[in-house]
């Protein structure tokens, strides 16, 4: 069978349920499909994970540091939207507390490698986990085949990507400077943070939100004991989750039509009743007020607001936001609001020149190390995934508008080059928040995930409607 990554066009059938199933990606949205179409009709499924040691867990769950928690409460983290006790319950199971509780990443990991290896025994037959990498991905015949590394072909009715987030883009002034690996880590997933720093030495951390909280607490678990500098735009941080408040009254219409108003209404709740209250509030409704804004006004929610709307919507567990305040009133952290101007890099140090927010004269930083803490980004375009290059380029994928992820339809087919859905590859989890926003925690992917698994095996078409 020769497979040149060509697309043939063709008639798309009226009926079409899925009997064979290829996932791209086992973390937490590949795993969690992989389940549910395990628990519909007869569906086979394929698994396929690169890297075997983060099968069923993901970047985002495979941490084994202890000080890692989840930033949503163990209550509101199962697997399944119709479960809602499934987490807790396994907890309860292994002697751990759940009432709002905040469990590390690593017990959370633990029970996803678990349920996946208790669908393993339960539809084993029908199961099927392929450690390998796709290259390359064809639709030909009312079929879908896929290319491996090793040379293997895989044949299905549709393919799920769920490729989690793309690494951290490089900060132009540090691209330019060429540092070398020991005086710059790109990736804060893959590379080295505390080793071979001394304890007079000083980091430099490029962001200032999650992710920089994640590496402030690695580098001080793996021994490192110099001072943290914590730099972003406006140097905003994560605020703490507060146990004791009222519950959430959700909002099930839109508060205001403009983002101003939506400003106003948001600070006037918030003088009635804490803050955290009124943000959670119009959960139910995020992704319905994304989607009916216009691409004018998402483009000016992520200009101005976002930032503001990341620190308090992704909020610390009260442990952790401790941590961070105990580094800050011992001056080993400090978070700091300025732009990155110019980097030079010597034998022993790396020379930061920046301006601090508001103030026109530079200072400079002399650092051992800098970590990128910037997040995880989503623009296809600058993107060194193989197979996110070569879909590319092959025109089955695009960006979308906003460059946050991959472009899809309302039923979460990709758009290809010219703005048609492709008839069997689809997408899901976090590279699909330019059509739904929210959809980068746990209790928003495993609702996307049970609806698209509930579509591909009771999937109607009429006049190309549908799966």
């Amino acid at each position: 069978m020769k497979f040149d990554g060509t697309m043939l066009q063709g008639p798309r059938p009226r009926f079409r349920t899925a009997t064979r199933v290829a996932i791209v990606g086992a973390g937490f949205s590949g795993t969690l499909l992989a389940i549910n179409l395990l628990e519909q009709d007869d569906v086979e499924v394929l698994l396929i994970e690169r890297d075997r040691q983060r099968m069923g867990a993901g970047v985002a769950y495979s941490s084994p540091d202890a000080d890692h928690l989840l930033n949503v409460r163990a209550g509101n983290m199962s697997a399944f939207p119709d479960r809602p006790h499934h987490f807790c319950d396994w907890l309860a199971a292994r002697g751990l507390g759940c009432d709002k509780a905040f469990v590390s990443r690593a017990t959370y990991g633990r029970y996803l490698r678990e349920t996946l290896g208790q669908a393993m025994e339960k539809y084993g037959r029908r199961l099927q986990l392929v450690d390998d990498e796709v290259l390359d991905i064809a639709e030909h015949g009312g079929k879908v085949t896929l290319g491996l590394v090793n040379g293997g072909l895989i044949e299905a009715d549709r393919v799920a990507l769920a490729i989690g987030n793309l690494p951290p883009h490089d900060h132009p002034a540090i691209a330019r400077a060429g540092l070398a690996p020991l005086h710059y880590v790109g990736d804060p997933w893959t590379g080295p943070l505390a080793e071979g720093l001394k304890p007079d030495d000083m980091v430099l951390v490029v962001g200032t939100g999650l992710t920089a909280v994640d590496v402030v607490l690695r580098l001080v678990s793996n021994g490192f004991a110099g001072r943290i500098v914590a730099m972003s735009r406006r140097g905003l941080r994560p605020h703490r989750h507060v146990d004791g408040l009222a519950p959430v009254r959700p909002i099930l219409a839109k508060p205001a039509p403009e983002l101003s108003e939506l400003v106003r209404w948001a600070r006037t709740g918030a003088a009635e009743d804490d803050w955290r209250l009124t943000v959670d509030s119009i959960r139910p409704i995020t992704q319905m007020m994304w989607a009916s804004a216009d691409a004018e006004k998402r483009q000016r929610f992520l200009r101005h607001l976002r930032p503001f709307w990341d620190v308090h919507r992704h909020r610390l567990a009260p442990p952790v936001a401790d941590r961070i305040d105990a580094l800050i009133a011992e001056r080993r952290l400090v978070f700091r609001a300025g732009k990155i101007e110019e980097v030079a890099g010597s034998v022993d140090s790396v020379a930061v020149h920046w301006r601090p927010r508001g103030e026109d004269r530079r200072q400079r930083l002399d650092v051992a190390r800098i970590v990128n803490c910037t997040g995880p980004q989503g623009d296809l375009l600058r993107a060194t995934d193989p197979l996110v290059r070569r879909l590319l380029k092959q025109g089955l994928i695009r960006p979308d508008a906003l460059r946050l992820g991959l472009d899809i339809d309302r039923d979460g087919h990709v758009m290809n080059r010219d703005g048609r859905p492709a008839e069997h590859i689809l997408a899901i989890g976090p590279m699909t928040r330019g059509d739904l926003w929210e959809v980068v925690a746990v209790p928003d992917i495993r609702t996307q995930v049970s609806a698209l698994a509930r579509r591909l095996v009771n999937a109607h078409w009429t006049g190309g409607e549908g799966l």
